[in-house]
């Protein structure tokens, strides 16, 4: 019997009562539904004197590891990044239906869930392949945290208004010193969320690279730079503070002096179930407001 894999929110009840209803109207089609919730993928925040981290392969549910043709993510723009950390070693493409707000990474909305799987039972789909970045965090030789991000990695010292000294050496150039409130190592899917905000650019889900965004940086010349994502990033602190370091919003450690952070982009990329090619610009447009058509001014009129 083929095999969906459900991933859920199970902080909202519409998306816990709608994998129930998918199951069952799978079921009534010789499918099999697998269900769990996005939990698994929140991988929460290390405190000071203890890091806990979970192995980014480890990460997977284990009723997930054999048999599934595809995955639904059934959620917000949070939903799709936990699942994408369960779920990209398996290599399926994911589904993500909107039943939060922005829903900038979803694909449908939550009313029209019945169209959107059986057009994917019926492989009326194609698959958009986007970057994610492997963050890992050593102490010396050890690898003591690590995680796959889909949006970004940012390093920051606490409070974030304090300005602080990073070194960042990419690939086999020579290392850079940003002096800023911290930085973010974007992917191009994160482009459009926290790197966008720290005046990074835009950039299109298809091109193989990453970016570095200083967040207030203390000099008119730091800016963005967009590199090829076939170089490995890494991020040493030259402050005597420690810094705290944050994936995808949702999870990070301290990160000490004696540190250093190394990013690359992961083997397991993040495959996005599409119903319809060729609509980031329409995204932009419908959520940011990009490239959307000037008013006119008014035309004068004559007082009598």
């Amino acid at each position: 019997m083929p095999k969906v894999g459900i991933v859920f929110n199970d902080g909202k009840p519409i998306a816990h009562q709608t994998a129930a209803k998918m199951a069952q109207w799978l079921a009534e089609r010789g499918w099999e539904a697998v269900i769990t919730t996005g939990r698994g993928g929140l991988l929460g925040y290390s405190p000071p004197d203890k890091v806990n981290f979970t192995p980014v392969e480890a990460l997977v549910p284990p009723e997930f590891k054999e048999g599934l043709d595809f995955v639904v993510s059934l959620g917000g723009d949070g939903t799709v990044l936990s699942t994408f950390r369960q779920v990209a070693p398996l290599g399926l493409p994911v589904l993500t239906i909107n039943t939060g707000h922005m829903g900038f990474l979803t694909e449908t909305y939550l009313t029209h869930w019945e169209d959107a799987l059986d057009r994917m039972l019926k492989g009326n789909y194609v698959v958009e392949q986007r970057s994610m970045i492997r963050v890992r965090a050593f102490d010396g030789s050890e690898l003591f945290w690590e995680a796959l991000a889909l949006n970004e990695m940012v390093l920051h010292r606490e409070p974030l208004t304090s300005m602080c000294h990073f070194e960042v050496a990419i690939g086999n150039h020579a290392p850079v010193d940003v002096a800023a409130d911290g930085i973010i190592i974007s992917t191009p899917t994160g482009s459009t969320a926290y790197a966008l905000s720290a005046g990074g650019t835009v950039i299109e889900p298809g091109i193989p690279v990453f970016q570095l965004v200083p967040i207030c940086p203390h000099s008119m010349a730091s800016r963005a730079l967009v590199f090829a994502n076939t170089e490995k990033v890494v991020v040493t602190s030259a402050n005597q503070q420690r810094l705290v370091m944050v994936v995808d919003g949702n999870a990070g450690c301290y990160i000490y002096p004696e540190y250093k952070l190394v990013l690359e982009r992961s083997i397991y990329p993040a495959r996005f179930a599409r119903l319809r090619s060729g609509e980031f610009f329409n995204v932009l447009r419908e959520k940011l407001g990009w490239g959307l058509p000037h008013a006119s001014k008014p035309t004068s009129v004559e007082l009598p």
